[in-house]
């Protein structure tokens, strides 16, 4: 039976490269990409089918940052598949980042130079806006929304014959000290990309206490530091062109600069294929390439614990119901 595996933010960067290794291992898969533009799904779901004539490759338009596509997506999906095996959380936003140049500058002649580089810890900052949900981009994009779209999904992922699995795409830049649990949206910070990925890890490994005798897993996987559209929001590129040869250098002592989207799916495929329940939820799966271009996967104890994990959890439950009341949507998620 061809396994159904669901992709968000499949048209472009990871989520793009991701689907593509998966299809090139096996071109029998049912692969759907979850998309905010349809008009890019449709090109990229032509391009994977002239590739791969075999695969099954449909689409389903959704906004994780508006509850209402959210929830109209998931009632799509519902119809469409009975089972789904795999959901690779990967839609994410960092909007209108900045680098704060001060920090650069003292960071290179510090002991964490090493660090700051491959996480940017400290480095950007971002201002971001409320979505029409009355909730803050950054969290309701890359956390909410896929946390609703989980449990909206329960039946096709749980319950099945064999382990269904969850795996999210994080980043080294998750921070405990960005994240409160008395601010979960981070409204009064100004790194809420950090916050939103230290979200992510902590719901993670809630998911899994609250999933696995189901038989639904969830790992995390960071795919490492890229060149793609979100990180030319930082700088251009024509400087990011200008900083290659010091950032080769620099992967010579910290693999975390993968580079190209298909570097940076490593450890989201190798997730793949492994086994959930031998997976440890307290661990991040990093994606890394050596100086000389090899790919591997290192894994990461992460900084989270569950009691925090579960707090945030309940916190989750709580603004889904305050929302859909305020929006005036029922179960089914008509108003």
């Amino acid at each position: 039976m061809r396994k159904v595996v669901l992709v968000t933010g499949a048209t472009s960067g990871v989520g793009l490269a991701l689907c593509k290794r998966l299809l090139a291992e096996n071109a029998e898969l049912r692969l759907c990409l979850a998309c905010r533009n349809p008009g890019k799904a449709a090109s990229v779901r032509a391009e994977l089918l002239a590739k791969y004539p075999a695969a099954e490759v449909s689409s389903v338009q959704v906004d994780v940052s508006d509850l209402r596509s959210v929830l109209q997506a998931a009632e799509t999906l519902r119809r469409r598949f009975q089972r789904i095996d795999c959901v690779f959380l990967n839609a994410g936003v960092m909007p209108n980042p900045r680098l704060d140049m001060r920090a650069l500058v003292s960071s290179i002649f510090s002991r964490k130079v090493i660090s700051v580089f491959t996480t940017a810890e400290g480095l950007l900052t971002q201002e971001e806006k409320v979505t029409a949900d009355g909730l803050r981009e950054v969290f309701e994009t890359n956390v909410f929304g896929h946390f609703v779209l989980v449990r909206e999904l329960q039946a096709q992922l749980c319950g099945g014959d064999g382990p269904a699995r969850l795996i999210w795409t994080s980043s080294r830049n998750a921070r405990r000290s960005n994240f409160s649990l008395d601010d979960i949206q981070h409204s009064r910070g100004r790194e809420p990309y950090s916050s939103s990925k230290y979200a992510m890890d902590l719901l993670s490994l809630a998911l899994n206490r609250h999933f696995n005798q189901q038989g639904l897993y969830s790992s995390v996987a960071c795919p490492g530091t890229m060149l793609t559209n979100m990180t030319f929001g930082i700088l251009p590129p024509l400087l990011w062109k200008l900083l290659l040869p010091v950032i080769w250098l620099i992967r010579f002592f910290a693999n975390a600069f993968t580079l190209t989207p298909p570097n940076g799916t490593e450890a989201l495929v190798w997730l793949f294929h492994q086994k959930p329940e031998s997976l440890d939820p307290f661990t991040k799966y990093l994606s890394n390439t050596t100086g000389l271009g090899s790919n591997y996967v290192m894994p990461q104890k992460m900084d989270v614990d569950e009691e925090s994990a579960q707090t945030l959890y309940r916190s989750l439950l709580a603004l889904e119901r305050r929302v859909r009341a305020e929006l005036a949507l029922g179960p089914d998620g008509r108003g």
